[in-house]
């Protein structure tokens, strides 16, 4: 981690990462209840955020799959645990998008509750990918998950996107802030991941990240 609290990999855990990406990642299954989701027989690592944070362009970019994950104009067009194989030891689950969504009432108190399900009782979990819009910071909403997953003791970890659109000084004070901010919250890992989508930016860090945890 460098002294703005940006996560820091060396070369053989990056080339880790790279080689475990190389493996073909298939869609497997999307579950809308908790009693659905497959045997806990591999990890799993979850990635959430805001439905506006560019949550499927980043795992687009991270597999280097076009559609593997559904982008869409609309927000909050993820209403499900979307789980994806990457390889025989690891599940990458695309969570529904939460604080924006053009449905139901009843339909969004749902998605709610599966998430909060999920996040609560899920031992193969891993860790949580957390995407935060670079461009805003930390919301409410995102403060409600990050207690949650405080609650729990679900480990998670900052990962800003659309770096590509702020200032390199404001995504530095941005990044600094918030490792403070995390320093008081016990299920946060530590070490901040900066992505951009468009410009493949942060990708080799994030893969690292998560091959660290096979």
């Amino acid at each position: 981690m460098n002294a703005f609290g940006l996560a820091e990999f060396d070369d053989a855990a990056v080339e880790n990462g790279n080689n475990l990406f190389k493996t073909p990642c298939i869609f497997f299954k999307g579950v809308v209840q908790v009693n659905q989701l497959p045997p806990g027989d591999r990890l799993e690592v979850a990635f959430a955020g805001r439905s506006n944070v560019g949550k499927s362009s980043l795992l687009n970019a991270l597999v280097g799959q076009k559609n593997l994950a559904r982008t869409s104009n609309e927000p909050g067009r993820t209403r499900e645990l979307n789980y994806f194989r990457l390889s025989d030891d690891l599940y990458i689950v695309d969570m529904p998008g939460y604080g924006y969504a053009r449905a139901s009432k009843s339909l969004i108190l749902g998605w709610t509750n599966l998430i909060y399900d999920y996040l609560k009782g899920r031992p193969s979990l891993r860790r949580v990918f957390l995407l935060i819009d670079s461009r805003h910071g930390l919301k409410n909403t995102d403060m409600e998950i990050i207690a949650l997953m405080d609650e729990s003791a679900v480990s998670y970890q900052v990962v800003f996107t659309k770096t590509d659109k702020i200032q390199a000084g404001s995504l530095d004070k941005l990044i600094k802030d918030t490792a403070e901010f995390l320093k008081k919250h016990p299920a946060a890992f530590p070490g901040i991941l900066a992505t951009s989508s468009r410009k493949k930016t942060g990708m080799d860090e994030l893969k690292a990240s998560i091959a660290t945890l096979i």
